[in-house]
């Protein structure tokens, strides 16, 4: 059965404005049961958690649903799903709890292929314990990440391996699981950044082998939330820092201050609207997730094909990554135009991308391309049509000099 992007266009309000919006990379929009669900949390009425009145214990019970539906996206357990405002926010809180437990001399190991939020808090944590920092490197020529290189770089004194499930630039989906079992068989932890990945396909955290997967919301049609899934055995090994009245249970400890009670409604409906985009799936919700994320995997690569094909077919085109698996990003720069030119141009036929760096600052400088501006990032997603990707082709192709 084919995958019905005009259903899935419909249930987006902000689609009926006549863009055409590529910038799902950096977040996509709302459909209506997400709104809706919002809305009517705060139509209700909701107050701080663990009280004995019923706004306090619908709060309770958003979250119960919220940590359950994370859980079933990402194939982990609702008891280890922790929430808070964003992926980097809750990286820093990770990263601080693991740090203590380091030593000098320990070692922990990132990516180049990764956003600045999977970098930055372990080098910053590593510096604070005296650890050392190994990098894996980018095949530059074609974006991979390769996964044997992870043999020289894991050590007997390795404590932690952060990598991305996918490049949000270049869009390379690295072999996570052959880098995880790397790190596991050193006795080591695995950190993977999903923001990217998730919007794109169906997640199973154990056949990642991920201890540690990181997502948000806003990428998958949610509204501005993060989780980190962990299993709840390893959450109770750490200590984060916490106010003295705090929960002392997992894991609400790593939850520091009060959630976005409401918005926390609108990551559940987000998760139910993925669950029904292929309306043939049956089963449980993780069942629908998959089905549905199956079906939205092979539409989007699908389009992907035109959208690369176009661009490659310009002569005044240049195509960053050509990695062998890869989410439908496409990044790219023209000639005789700054990236922030041809967004502006774009912008001005209704067209929404990105440029510059995206926060890749480790592969922007290893593509030798930060000086100059870096490039411009058009991203697909479920909602995106045949008719976006041409208006963007059309408007790139009005580039030629």
């Amino acid at each position: 059965m084919a995958f019905d992007v005009a259903a899935a266009r419909a249930a987006y309000p902000a689609l009926a404005d006549g863009y055409a919006y590529l910038d799902g990379a950096a977040g996509t929009q709302a459909p209506a049961v997400v709104i809706e669900a919002i809305s009517a949390a705060y139509r209700t009425g909701i107050g701080n958690t663990g009280g004995a009145f019923p706004a306090s214990r619908r709060s309770d019970q958003l979250v119960a649903a919220c940590r359950q539906a994370v859980a079933d996206l990402t194939g982990g357990s609702a008891e280890g799903v922790i929430l808070g405002p964003n992926m980097t926010t809750l990286t820093y809180r990770l990263a601080n709890a693991l740090a203590p437990g380091w030593r000098a001399g320990d070692e922990v190991v990132v990516s180049r292929l990764d956003h600045d939020a999977n970098i930055r808090p372990w080098l910053q944590a590593a510096a604070r314990a005296g650890a050392v920092v190994r990098w894996a490197e980018v095949d530059t020529l074609t974006g991979e990440l390769p996964a044997g290189q992870y043999d020289r770089l894991i050590t007997e004194r390795t404590r932690l391996v952060a990598v991305t499930a996918a490049s949000n630039i270049l869009g390379t989906r690295p072999d996570v699981p052959a880098i995880t079992a790397r790190a596991r068989a050193a006795g080591a932890l695995s950190y993977v950044d999903g923001v990217h990945a998730t919007p794109h396909g169906p997640v199973d955290i154990a056949a990642l082998g991920a201890d540690f997967y990181a997502t948000s919301s806003y990428k998958w049609s949610g509204p501005h939330a993060g989780a980190v899934i962990a299993d709840p055995a390893l959450l109770e090994r750490l200590h984060p820092d916490k106010l003295r009245p705090a929960p002392d249970e997992v894991p609400d400890r790593f939850e520091q201050g009060t959630a976005a009670f409401a918005d926390l409604a609108g990551v559940t409906a987000a998760v139910e609207h993925l669950a029904s985009l292929d309306p043939a799936a049956t089963g449980t919700r993780r069942q629908r997730l998959l089905a549905s994320m199956a079906a939205v995997e092979r539409y989007e690569q699908e389009l992907f094909g035109v959208l690369l094909g176009g661009l490659a077919a310009m002569d005044h085109v240049t195509l960053y990554g050509k990695a062998a698996s890869r989410t439908p990003t496409a990044y790219f720069t023209v000639a005789g135009h700054t990236p922030d030119e041809v967004a502006g141009h774009l912008a001005g036929r209704r067209v929404n991308v990105w440029s510059g760096d995206n926060y890749a600052w480790e592969l922007t400088g290893a593509l030798g391309i930060r000086e100059s501006g870096c490039a411009v990032r058009a991203g697909l997603v479920h909602y995106n049509d045949r008719s976006d990707v041409d208006r963007l082709l059309e408007a790139v192709a009005g580039l030629r000099r």
